[in-house]
């Protein structure tokens, strides 16, 4: 059981609009960490019957975006960013800049871009968090305009219960997508590929999975919680003629970190493209 932050509780109702992996991860997230009730938020997509886990466990649940806006005062686009725009008109009559404050995780769509496409002054904060949010794991990335202080104070409160957040430029949350977002997927199959390797050393599948991801978590943990570098914690570990630097550097050779390196590199610019504004 990972263990959540205490926080105050969010008392204002919540519409998470158009509601996929990440906002059903974001909707779950927000009741684990105790932050929200199922009946305080609601969630929007086309196809309800897809949302149908959330209504069993008490969340809200419509296709109609405009009515859960109007109802809701904190807005959170968690669409692709080819149905934003779409998005934005539907909604646009009922935004009141005083009473809404929108979070958007649409990849790639900027917050000048969003606010000019609303026409209006609503507070905008640009967020980038990852599916480990559902257990209250995530690592956000916020960034917001300087006039939008106070909704990014609203949106740290909320994400900080959800694992860690950064503020940062906005000019970095697209290389924050890469690094956060598509990150989880690069750790995954790094576990996986070491639980394979288990395998083949002769451990049943699941025990090498289990071992591995264990060994992850345990690396991690070391980096968070003491601040310590990664390459002094390796010089720890690789003695002189050892089996750990025969395993690094036969990793090395067949491309390791350069592999994860241009993996990063093409996920940023990939994600720099995913919105373009239909003016």
């Amino acid at each position: 059981m990972p263990y959540y932050r205490t926080m105050e509780k969010i008392d204002a109702s919540i519409a998470i609009l158009g509601c996929g992996t990440i906002g059903k991860a974001i909707a779950s997230g927000l009741v684990s960490s105790g932050l929200s009730r199922p009946g305080q938020i609601t969630a929007t997509r086309r196809d309800r019957e897809r949302l149908q886990t959330l209504s069993a466990e008490g969340f809200a649940t419509t296709c109609d975006n405009r009515a859960a806006a109007r109802e809701a005062a904190i807005l959170i686009l968690t669409v692709t960013p080819q149905h934003l725009d779409e998005l934005i008109e539907e909604i646009t009559p009922e935004i009141d800049p005083d009473r809404h404050t929108v979070l958007s995780v649409v990849s790639g769509a900027s917050i000048n871009q969003i606010r000019k496409h609303f026409g209006r002054p609503v507070p905008i904060v640009r967020v980038m968090p990852n599916t480990a949010i559902a257990i209250c794991e995530s690592m956000t990335c916020l960034s917001a305009a300087e006039q939008d202080a106070e909704a990014l104070a609203l949106a740290r409160r909320i994400f900080d219960c959800l694992g860690r957040s950064l503020v940062i430029h906005e000019d970095l949350m697209v290389p924050a997508t890469a690094l956060c977002a598509c990150g989880v997927a690069f750790f995954l199959r790094a576990v996986r590929a070491a639980s394979q390797g288990g395998i083949e050393i002769g451990f049943h599948a699941e025990d090498a999975l289990f071992m591995a991801a264990q060994t992850a978590k345990g690396a991690a943990a070391i980096l968070l919680e003491e601040g310590k570098h990664p390459e002094r914690e390796l010089d720890k570990v690789t003695t002189p003629q050892g089996c750990t630097i025969s395993g690094l550097n036969q990793m090395e050779h067949h491309g390791f970190s350069s592999s994860l390196i241009r993996g990063i590199l093409v996920s940023a610019e990939k994600a720099a493209g995913l919105y373009t504004r239909k003016d």
